[in-house]
């Protein structure tokens, strides 16, 4: 019996569009930007600045290194949010109602970066809302506990801090690999594809 809900954020909350970021930096002049991240993957700088291990400006200093690219941070940071799109709202009205049925919780691989951009975005779309964060017991978010998934010791980070039953607890993440990290720390699983709508999944 499901008792808690711990929830991804991008692909789950919020559109994202993994391939405007590709775009912006291939723009840019920088084609194999898929090698540096991709939605299953980040290289050693992007998972640095995801567990908050490096501030955007050096993460702006590294990147230009990385590859040899003459750019401004502003031109960085733009292409970098290019993926973030607009919050689904029925899912945020969704969002109020299963709060009251079960204990629900937010982990977020994320960036100071990306973090800044979605919370500016819910506040435009969402003036009269709560603050996002309020919609969830805790929103644990990668750069803020220095660890991200699909790591096992993200998952039991949580487990452990909010006392839970990983069999009485279900994730939900549109993406696979952090789908099946989640189910090696014991955790019942949900991987949200294109063709689920989460309003009317029954758990």
């Amino acid at each position: 019996m499901i008792k808690n809900i711990i929830f991804d954020l991008g692909g789950v909350f919020i559109k994202i569009h993994y391939e405007k970021t590709s775009q912006a930096f291939k723009d840019l002049g920088i084609t194999n930007f898929d090698d540096f991240f991709k939605q299953d993957f980040s290289n050693d700088l992007f998972e640095k600045l995801e567990i908050g291990g490096i501030s955007p400006d050096d993460f702006y200093n590294k990147f230009r290194e990385l590859t040899s690219k003459n750019l401004s941070n502003q031109q960085i940071q733009t292409a970098w949010n290019a993926m973030l799109g607009s919050f689904w709202q029925d899912r945020l009205d969704w969002l109020e109602g299963i709060s009251k049925q079960y204990n629900i919780y937010l982990f977020s691989n994320t960036n100071i970066v990306h973090y800044d951009a979605f919370m500016q975005q819910y506040h435009t779309e969402n003036s009269i809302r709560k603050p996002l964060n309020d919609y969830f017991i805790k929103a644990y978010y990668s750069q803020n506990i220095g660890l991200r998934k699909p790591t096992i010791a993200s998952y039991n980070f949580i487990i452990k801090e909010q006392q839970l039953n990983p069999t009485e607890t279900l994730f939900i993440d549109d993406t696979l690999k952090n789908i099946q990290g989640a189910a090696l720390a014991g955790l019942q699983t949900l991987h949200l594809t294109e063709d689920k709508n989460l309003t009317e999944l029954k758990f």
